[in-house]
């Protein structure tokens, strides 16, 4: 994929920011056939021999992957810190039998919410943003479709009548109820903050025995987080974009 594409595919993802939250409001399209490969979008995270020990003025979320491949891996990428760590994390912790690399993961990011700093938002060292992101209310109207909220959804993005997505990768209540994930060992799984999002979106792209290791089996885990061939080929320029800068 040439520079210009990558540029121009850049551009439609910025766009979209339709991820698992707007599912249901989606026209379900034919299952994609790209000509992926591993290799074009996939980098892997350094594998520690051990769970590596907070340092003091380290980030407040835990850290598997070594914190100076997380600063110039998040400096070639364009990526926040944070958002490394997270997507690497929920790599090394991903299911057996499962290559999820973390730069699928960031394409899905990127896509959903530049990594949670859309509209200005800057993502902090806790892997929260400076202010929620939410998508709009799934109440029914034009293409969304009418989703009641609950006591316990409402909690996440304080409509008490309509759910909506909630996040950096946009998970929709209901969902975040099967998937949702304590990705940092803080005692809470919260589809606010990116450390456990991430972990719980490789949950997800892993359920339904996808091989990510061939370009199908990538394209079709992709395609069940949304049912868009856009939304496929987005996260793909993106992944690539990042795997060129960082391979």
């Amino acid at each position: 994929m040439t520079p210009a594409r990558l540029i121009a595919s850049f551009a439609v993802a910025l766009l979209l920011v339709t991820g698992l939250g707007y599912l249901a409001s989606q026209t379900v399209l034919a299952r994609p056939e790209l000509p992926i490969t591993r290799s074009s979008a996939y980098v892997e995270a350094p594998r520690p021999d051990t769970r590596m020990a907070r340092q003091p003025g380290a980030p407040s979320a835990p850290t598997r992957v070594d914190p100076q491949w997380v600063a110039e891996t998040a400096a070639r990428a364009g990526i926040p810190g944070p958002a490394v760590r997270a997507y690497a994390n929920a790599q090394l912790a991903e299911p057996d039998g499962c290559d999820v690399g973390w730069t699928t993961l960031a394409g899905i990011g990127w896509v959903e919410s530049q990594h949670g700093t859309i509209g200005g938002r800057t993502l902090g060292d806790d892997g929260r943003s400076s202010s929620p992101i939410l998508g709009p209310a799934l109440n029914g109207r034009g293409e969304f479709a009418a989703i009641p909220a609950t006591p316990q959804s409402s909690s996440w993005h304080g409509d008490p009548r309509w759910d909506h997505a909630v996040g950096p990768l946009q998970f929709i209540p209901s969902t975040w109820e099967t998937w949702g994930t304590d990705g940092d060992g803080d005692g809470t799984a919260d589809p606010n903050d990116i450390d456990d999002a991430a972990y719980a979106a490789a949950r997800y792209l892993c359920a339904d025995g996808h091989d990510l290791e061939t370009g199908q089996g990538w394209a079709d885990a992709v395609f069940s987080y949304n049912h868009a061939q856009s939304y496929v080929d987005a996260v793909y320029a993106a992944a690539s974009a990042y795997a060129e800068r960082t391979d």
